[in-house]
């Protein structure tokens, strides 16, 4: 019964989003139901949170992923890009002092 609770918990679309508290009140309800001890229901609640962080932070790389690549895609300039390019206009800007000085 508990591998079957589990099972379905961690494939419920929702899982990633449930927090701290939520995982807490179906931890409750299961030891109340007597579906498992206060030990497994400990050890339950400890793996679904560590699943849930792992699940959001899946979905987060992904976007972050998708998100980068239609930048790329768009040809849109990232802040490295930005940055290197002051950086030569910051040079470029030297040199001109420098040639500036010499006539």
């Amino acid at each position: 019964m508990k591998e079957t609770l589990k099972n379905m918990f961690y494939i419920g679309a929702g899982a990633a989003f449930l927090t701290k508290e939520k995982l807490e009140e179906l931890k409750n309800d299961l030891i109340e139901k007597g579906n498992v001890t206060q030990e497994e229901g400990k050890q339950l609640l400890e793996e679904m949170f560590k699943k849930s962080e792992e699940a959001k932070d899946q979905i987060e790389q992904k976007i972050q992923d998708a998100v980068t690549d239609q930048l790329r895609k768009q040809n849109v300039a990232t802040a490295d890009d930005i940055a290197e390019l002051k950086s030569q206009v910051e040079e470029l800007k030297a040199m001109l002092e420098r040639i500036s000085a010499e006539e």
